[in-house]
């Protein structure tokens, strides 16, 4: 069982949407975050690094993006539901957006096709906690 769901279960607040749908999107989150991490990471040691540039900021950005988001949706207490659903807006947003671009790069860098695998996994988690919460 995923630490972020064991750690859900043990809150006292009983919560607002499905302990289930939560804990996938914060484990997406946390995925998404190192797969960006190390895509540019791996961008930045290849050959083609002029036609990686965008690559490797979008990556950056939904690391960033997605590492927040794992927090925000880790708080529970005192929950606010715009903030939340603000945030998982601009994550899901980030992730489609990392994914194209790294779709793009996918034939030829290996590590481009995996995160936009991760990506593409991480938008749809948060899509569905979205609707979880309407």
């Amino acid at each position: 069982m995923p630490y972020s769901k064991q750690l859900l279960e043990t809150h006292p607040w009983a919560g607002h949407v499905d302990r289930e749908v939560l804990s996938a999107c914060i484990e997406a989150c946390v995925e998404c975050t190192q797969a960006c991490t190390a895509c540019a990471d791996a961008c930045l040691s290849e050959d083609d690094l002029q036609n990686l540039r965008r690559c490797v900021r979008l990556d950056l950005d939904c690391a960033d993006i997605c590492a927040v988001t794992t927090r925000v949706l880790s708080r529970q207490t005192a929950y606010d539901a715009p903030t939340s659903k603000g945030q998982l807006e601009a994550c899901r947003e980030s992730c489609a957006t990392c994914a194209k671009e790294c779709e793009s790069h996918a034939e030829m860098h290996e590590h481009c096709r995996l995160c936009a695998e991760a990506c593409r996994r991480c938008e749809r988690a948060c899509e569905q906690l979205l609707q979880a919460m309407k």
